[in-house]
């Protein structure tokens, strides 16, 4: 059974920075991409950043030069480091990885709540 498992949300003021991290584990043969969505309440829910096991990145707009995404292959985590934080970043922030056990799937963590506010 495969879990992906959040750490680092919480409450920041406007213009702060936070770290979200997010471990899969599991019957994992391999991981092609991860990444990080984020639903806002009454929002559909949206991709913030993804990046591929080669290291390829793909930012939303809204973050481009203020969020960073890495990842470690070898311990199967992915990080978001999040800088000048806006109030509008307030969200659910959602762990997603494409990974193989038998074949690809697509899998989800719990959610990690983001609150910006002064």
């Amino acid at each position: 059974q495969v879990q992906l498992v959040e750490s680092g949300g919480g409450l920041v003021q406007p213009g702060g920075s936070l770290r979200l991290s997010c471990a899969a584990s599991g019957s994992i043969f391999s991981i092609n991409v991860m990444g990080w969505y984020r639903q806002a309440p009454g929002k559909e829910r949206e991709l913030v950043a993804a990046i591929t096991s080669g290291g390829s990145t793909n930012y939303a707009d809204s973050v481009k030069g203020r969020f960073t995404i890495s990842r470690d292959n070898a311990k199967n985590t992915v990080d978001l480091q999040m800088n000048s934080l806006k109030p509008e970043d307030t969200a659910v922030y959602y762990c997603n990885a494409v990974l193989k056990t038998v074949y690809f799937k697509n899998y989800w963590g719990q959610g990690t709540q983001v609150t910006v506010s002064s």
